[in-house]
């Protein structure tokens, strides 16, 4: 192989990356943003709602000492956020809907909604 065509082959990849790293940020400034709170196994609030088509950013924080985790089968996330602590939670664009999620520690009374419109 000659030397031109590792060239341009390094050349042109490193022209995909920065394509790629460049979108990211402009994806994340699209972002629906959310707060959410977690305390004595109760989200607040209990249902939440963000526009259809657009990336979501759920910012929870964990007002328990102890240990909890987010997970939503529907919207496949899962998260473990440690007590007396903050977690970001991003959530592909999801189509109109309602998606459940809960803490999978306490799942029988630890749940909540996300609604899409």
């Amino acid at each position: 192989m000659s030397l031109v065509r590792i060239v341009s082959k390094a050349a042109l990849a490193a022209v995909a990356l920065v394509a790629v790293a460049a979108t990211v940020p402009a994806q994340a400034q699209n972002a629906t943003e959310i707060q959410l709170s977690y305390k004595d196994k109760k989200f607040d609030p209990a249902e939440i709602s963000a526009p259809a088509n657009t990336p979501i950013v759920i910012k929870l924080k964990n007002l328990d000492a102890k240990a909890m985790e987010f997970e939503s089968k529907t919207l496949k996330v899962e998260k473990v956020v440690a007590g007396s602590s903050d977690a970001t939670i991003n959530v592909r664009a999801q189509k109109p809907g309602r998606y459940e999620f809960f803490d999978e520690y306490n799942e029988k009374v630890a749940r909540g909604a996300l609604v899409v419109k």
